[in-house]
């Protein structure tokens, strides 16, 4: 072979290697696809937080980072609850960050102080937590993966109704989504004919449940409807039975957040028996969720899954879907476009992200508390479908 035959040939090899790098190079020189994720990490939604924290990784670990050309990556600040912090940060995200989603917010009101930001920097944001009803109609960049606390509460209503329960009362925390809970609860109980002989809210800081539940023991109603987080929930669950309102033939229901997964076993025997509404349980029979709530626990120490893991973990869903839907190159309303309509199969059940509101359609579940196994759990009675916000 020619000294010239042999230099062809050398290029021809450098040009199909070249060639064959053009893939990873292109992957490589690609932008990162940032997710800004506001929780709170600390202060009295530090669960809230944890929980969302922790299926988002989850996530990733079980279907990678690389999606559509894109590496993704994750920023998380916390906002500590603070709805101030929570527009602070969002800016910051955006600006200086250059964030292409944001995603989180534990409550409400946090939700609500980012949405003039997502709405100026064009930029999605899914909520994975925060429940009142009307969140997502304040910026057409919003998306919801959690839920409502209209599907809970007026879920929670119609079971009322069949059961034939006639006087109910309401104590509820004084902010946005226990306001949109009464509101809710009472209008659908009402409209069936019941009543609701008497409201309460409690503060959201150090409530004392005491003088409260000693009201209601002195009303007498059929039940009790209840929207309490689930944090400040243990104290009422214990309270309640040391009033004695369980032996006084007072039935409590409510909001699932009242029982929730992360802290049930904490109530002991006082929860046993309570029902509540709601559109995810740990003990939700499927494949798809055993599979989820036991790789939560292996990857936490045990910890159990609750509504707020399951948002965080659909939540990531939806945005590696619109990612993939645009081939890696959406932005802003591109990918708030490619998650209109999303339904998939959830660890809850079959959801839905709707084309015209962006907000969640799903399953809601009357759950009772039960003992299986040494362990307290929010076992399913019954469904109702495809429930709308």
């Amino acid at each position: 072979m020619t000294h010239r035959q042999l230099s062809k040939r050398a290029l021809l090899v450098q040009l199909a290697c070249a060639a064959a790098c053009l893939p990873s190079l292109a992957l490589a020189q690609a932008p990162a696809f940032k997710v800004g994720l506001i929780l709170p990490m600390t202060g009295p939604f530090a669960s809230t937080g944890r929980q969302i924290d922790a299926a988002v990784k989850l996530y990733m670990a079980d279907n990678g980072s690389d999606v559509a050309g894109r590496k993704i990556e994750v920023i998380l600040r916390d906002d500590g609850g603070v709805p101030d912090q929570s527009k602070r940060i969002a800016q910051e995200l955006v600006v200086n960050d250059k964030v292409d989603v944001l995603a989180g917010f534990g409550i409400t009101p946090s939700a609500l102080a980012v949405g003039p930001i997502a709405t100026q920097g064009k930029t999605p944001a899914v909520i994975m937590a925060a429940a009142t009803t009307g969140i997502v109609a304040t910026s057409p960049y919003l998306v919801r993966t959690s839920y409502t606390l209209s599907q809970s509460a007026g879920t929670m209503a119609e079971w009322v109704k069949r059961q034939k329960i006639g006087r109910v009362m309401t104590m509820v925390s004084d902010y946005g989504p226990g306001i949109d809970a009464e509101k809710t609860f009472k209008e659908h109980v009402e409209r069936d004919g019941g009543k609701v002989v008497g409201e309460i809210r409690v503060p959201m800081r150090n409530p004392d449940f005491a003088p409260y539940l000693q009201k209601i023991r002195d009303e007498k109603p059929d039940a009790l409807f209840v929207f309490i987080p689930s944090g400040p929930a243990v104290s009422l669950m214990k309270q309640f039975t040391e009033r004695g309102l369980d032996k006084a033939g007072v039935k409590l229901i409510g909001d699932g957040g009242v029982t929730d997964d992360d802290t049930l076993n904490d109530m002991g025997d006082a929860a046993l028996g309570v029902v509540t509404s709601f559109h995810y349980s740990a003990s939700h029979d499927s494949a798809l969720n055993k599979k989820f709530v036991a790789a939560f626990g292996k990857a936490n120490n045990g910890m159990r899954p609750n509504f707020m893991a399951v948002g965080g973990y659909d939540g990531m869903h939806a945005i590696y879907t619109a990612l993939k839907a645009t081939k890696g190159q959406g932005k802003g309303m591109d990918l708030v476009d490619a998650m209109k309509g999303l339904s998939f199969e959830s660890p809850r059940g079959p959801i839905q992200i709707s084309a015209q509101t962006r907000d969640i359609v799903q399953d809601v579940y009357i759950r009772k508390v039960e003992r299986k196994n040494g362990q307290l759990w929010n076992t399913e009675i019954d469904t109702v479908k495809a429930v709308t916000p």
